[in-house]
């Protein structure tokens, strides 16, 4: 008989801001989602006003993150930590996409 010990899921979570003055528009939105969909992990993106899916372009720009915006990245996978980490980098990076 072989035993399996199962592994628990791995999860996290962080903090974000929206640094570009312009908030999270199409541009560095589709940014984002490319990165987001180079992770294994299940990834969303929370708000006071719900819970959208990161892998989707429609979902981020639903959650309508403008300038100073808070949300929280959350991962949930076997990538979760190192997902929340480098995504929540490139957030802090997206104000190149400023184009005022």
């Amino acid at each position: 008989m072989i035993f399996r010990r199962e592994r628990a899921p791995m999860s996290a979570r962080r903090e974000v801001r929206v640094r570009n003055k312009l908030g999270l528009h199409a541009r560095p939105a589709a940014h984002f989602v490319k990165h987001v969909r180079t992770f294994r992990s299940e990834i969303w993106l929370v708000t006071a006003g719900g819970r959208y899916s990161a892998s989707s372009l429609i979902e981020v720009l639903r959650a309508n993150l403008d300038c100073g915006a808070n949300a929280t990245l959350e991962a949930h996978g076997v990538d979760a930590e190192e997902a929340v980490e480098q995504l929540q980098k490139l957030l802090g990076q997206l104000d190149k996409f400023d184009e005022s």
